[in-house]
């Protein structure tokens, strides 16, 4: 209520006795003496600090208007009350509360050192294409503990996957699983040199992938030759027959299955 909707209550014509108004002004309003800021019973609100008129002070909760915030700052957001984090109303500089993770954010993860919103920090790299067929450059070739691990998914109509480690135009290593050759499954390696392919190696005691689905193949190299398990269970070994590693600089994956991760490490 402001100072002309008081007066403006009032009648304007006289009877009673001559009620005080605030500075000494006579007026002609019947009825008892209202009381204004400094002392008035009942009725009328209590002006925070004794001012008439302007936008009042309200302890503890605004009705409306503009509220006045903890900590200073102006208020005008629809919805009601801030939800300050941990609680704590006021004590921000510039009236920004301070979110987890950033200033503005309330559902970014926390970041406490980051000043606005969170920047991409140390963690996993952009998704890598791994569309098939599949090929990754190897610019420090193949050595002693470098394990190579794909993940990824045989197709439910499979025939056949295919992994090679080249090394310029010959194959270092040829990983060939068959899921129907004359009604077996086998596993075919071999390598080829000069053109030329050399003697296939297919015994195995068991074949470890099923059509449809997921599966993880592990490649280590070592000094003597590539060592491979499958689904953490280890499957064969194959004796280097490009006996410099160095050159063997690129590896491709291709036929009758989906990728979903191909990683690169050097083990400890």
């Amino acid at each position: 209520m402001n100072l002309e909707d008081a007066l403006g209550s009032w009648p304007s014509s006289g009877g009673g006795g001559q009620p005080q108004w605030p500075g000494g002004q006579p007026g002609g309003q019947p009825g008892g003496q209202p009381q204004w800021p400094g002392g008035q019973p009942g009725g009328q609100p209590q002006w925070p600090g004794g001012q008439p008129g302007g936008q009042p002070q309200w302890p503890g909760g605004q009705p409306g208007g503009q509220p006045q915030w903890p900590g200073g700052q102006p208020g005008g957001q629809p919805g009601g009350q801030p939800q300050w984090p941990g609680g704590q109303p006021g004590g921000q500089p510039g009236g920004q509360p301070q979110w987890p993770g950033g200033p503005s954010q309330p559902s970014q993860p926390s970041q406490p050192s980051a000043p606005g919103w969170p920047s991409p920090g140390p963690g996993p790299a952009a998704p890598q294409n791994v569309s098939v067929p599949y090929r990754q450059s190897l610019p420090n070739g193949v050595f002693d503990k470098l394990l190579i691990t794909i993940n990824g998914t045989i197709k439910p109509n499979a025939d056949r996957i295919t992994l090679d480690l080249s090394a310029g135009p010959d194959l270092a290593f040829h990983f060939n699983p068959r899921f129907n050759e004359e009604g077996r499954k086998v596993i075919v390696r071999n390598s080829r040199i000069g053109k030329k392919w050399g003697n296939e190696e297919r015994e195995l005691s068991h074949f470890p992938f099923v059509q449809g689905q997921p599966f993880e193949l592990k490649i280590l190299c070592d000094n003597n030759g590539f060592r491979i398990a499958v689904n953490k269970s280890h499957l064969l070994e194959y004796k280097h027959r490009v006996r410099d590693l160095r050159s063997i600089t690129r590896l491709d994956i291709y036929n009758d299955l989906t990728l979903s991760s191909v990683k690169v490490d050097r083990l400890p």
